[in-house]
Order: structure tokens, then C-alpha cells, then sequence
């Protein structure tokens, strides 16, 4: 869903809890009456761990009579691209052949490596019917070692990954590991991503196990050190300091946690592209140009043209 014209997000004003080092407010863009709102990257904060990618899909309604979402075939290299939904459907084909829905609380990863082309669209039985559509998209940049391996792509359902239960928390681990806990999600660093919803006064320790952490705000309003946060807002962490987080309003929060092992150098990121090398993306470019990517079976008539910019 890279394609989407998303703006830079906005940093909101100093906070007053030293929990909290950096407050993004994603900026929203209006895809024929789909928001979303990346939150990652942006100027002053290029990646939380290998997350370089980090956009909120709706929530949104669709009214039916072919009111769909149509990501058209495109291409990515040098990234894993992970989807989560919290409600609704996406149909997602690629070069490999695979052709899977997925559905609230299964995870999707696509490892493109060298080179894959995907798509993503709402399945054709929701397509004349109302249906909502919530959840989020992130990418997580490989390690140099891996950037140029073969593309495969994974689907797990949520049955198969860990939940969370406790007194007023509860939630499920998307991807790596978190209080003891591991998701059979292949990632290629060390990595977390979580699914979690407090209810009002519920309190959840959030160990500072991975060496840079995050928390998107879903829903709701969270509590930290004494201050609230609105939804839709990112909230990076302090390195090395575990904390307490705990719902707060009426209604408690529903938040993803995420973060994971900081990469080891710097990287360069156009369009759909994620590299270590300028010049690999160049390269990139042109084999979009030149149809060298290959199709995408049962999508082969669209595409998404290479921006021009």
C-alpha cells in the first residue's frame, strides 16, 4: 500500500513524562475515502528498530455497490512488508503465485528481498455489500545481509499466535518475542510487534527488551507516567527504561507495541523501495520501467506506474 501520496508526520509539542522521548502525529491522507495516516517515517525519526514503515488504515466504511479498496500490482525489494487488520478483509496475490485473505488478527508478511510484486484488494464477496476496514501496515528494512535474498511470503493465522490475558489486558503478539512469549512469525531481526487493549485503570509492564520501542495509539487514551494520549498518535520510548502503561477515559486504549534491534546502517527509501545502496534503487527503478519484475498470476492487467518524481 506503499503507493499512497501519505505526508510527512508532524512531531506534537515536548513532553513532560522522560518515558516518552519523541511524540508523532501521523498526517492523513484521503484515498477516494480511505484514510491513512503514516506515522513513520519522517525527517526526524527515519525508524523505530527495523520498522522504517508505519501507516494506520482506516478505520473505514465502505457502502457496497463496488465500493472496494484496489491496490494495483506493484513492486517492492529490500523489506518485509507486514499487514494486520483489525476489522474487514484484504485479498492479497503476488509474483509467487500465492493468493490468500486475510482477515482480522491474521498476520501477512511478505519478505520482497531481491524483488517481488504484489497486490491488495477487497475480495470480491465483500464488494457489493457495506463492510469496514481497520488495521495497519508497516515495513520492517532487512538487514544488509538479507537485502538481495529470494522473496517468499508467509500467512499466519491469529488461532497459531500468542495471546495475551490477564485482569483488564488483553491482546496477541503479531511478531517476535514479548514477556516471555514468541511469535512463529519469521522475521530476520530481532523484532515486536502487538496487538494490545487496556481497559480503564488496567496496567501492562512494558520491559525494555528490545533496544527501541514504540506505541501507536488505535483507540482510546493511554496513560504514561502520569500523562494521557489520544489516539492516533506514535509515542517513542525511551531506550533501556521499562515502563508502565495503563488505559485511561471512559473507554481504556487498544494500542500496537512495537520496536525491535536498531539497523546497523542507515537507509534509503523511494517509493516502494528500501536499500543500504542508492545506486541498488536506481536499479530498481529501471527494472520497473522495463516490466523486469515479472506478473502477478490472476492480477496481470493493472499496475501502478513508477512515480515521476
Amino acid at each position: 500500500m506503499s503507493f499512497f501520496p501519505g505526508k510527512d508526520p508532524e512531531f506534537g509539542d515536548a513532553e513532560s513524562c522522560n518515558a516518552v522521548t519523541q511524540l508523532i502525529i501521523p498526517r492523513t491522507s484521503d484515498i477516494g475515502g480511505f484514510e491513512v495516516r503514516r506515522a513513520l517515517p519522517t525527517i526526524k525519526r527515519r525508524l523505530v528498530g527495523p520498522f522504517i514503515f508505519f501507516d494506520r488504515m482506516g478505520p473505514a466504511r465502505f457502502g457496497g455497490h463496488g465500493e472496494a479498496l484496489d491496490v494495483k500490482p506493484h513492486p517492492h525489494i529490500g523489506l518485509s512488508t507486514v499487514t494486520y487488520l483489525t476489522s474487514g478483509e484484504i485479498g492479497h496475490r503476488d509474483t509467487l503465485g500465492n493468493h490468500t485473505v486475510i482477515r482480522p488478527g491474521d498476520v501477512n508478511l511478505m519478505t520482497a528481498g531481491r524483488g517481488i510484486v504484489h497486490s491488495e484488494r477487497t475480495p470480491d464477496d465483500l464488494r457489493l455489500r457495506p463492510h469496514a476496514l481497520s488495521g495497519v501496515q508497516t515495513w520492517l528494512a532487512l538487514p544488509e545481509r538479507d537485502e538481495e535474498i529470494d522473496p517468499s511470503f508467509g500467512h499466519t493465522e491469529k488461532n497459531a499466535l500468542p495471546t495475551i490475558s490477564e485482569t483488564g489486558v488483553s491482546g496477541r503478539l503479531v511478531l517476535g518475542h514479548f514477556c516471555g512469549m514468541k511469535a512463529d512469525v519469521k522475521t530476520h531481526t530481532d523484532t515486536l510487534l502487538a496487538d494490545i487493549a487496556l481497559r480503564p485503570g488496567a496496567r501492562l509492564s512494558f520491559p525494555a527488551e528490545h533496544e527501541e520501542r514504540a506505541i501507536y495509539i488505535l483507540e482510546g487514551q493511554l496513560g504514561v507516567a502520569g500523562d494521557v494520549f489520544d489516539a492516533e498518535q506514535l509515542l517513542v520510548l525511551a531506550p533501556n527504561d521499562p515502563i508502565t502503561i495503563e488505559g485511561a477515559g471512559e473507554h481504556g486504549c487498544r494500542l500496537m507495541l512495537f520496536g525491535g534491534e536498531a539497523l546497523e546502517k542507515p537507509r534509503h527509501i523511494w517509493w516502494n523501495f528500501v536499500s543500504s545502496s542508492k545506486e541498488r534503487i536506481e536499479q530498481a527503478k529501471e527494472d520497473w520501467r522495463q516490466g523486469r519484475f515479472g506478473l502477478v498470476p490472476g492480477d496481470e492487467k493493472e499496475f501502478v506506474p513508477l512515480p515521476e518524481r
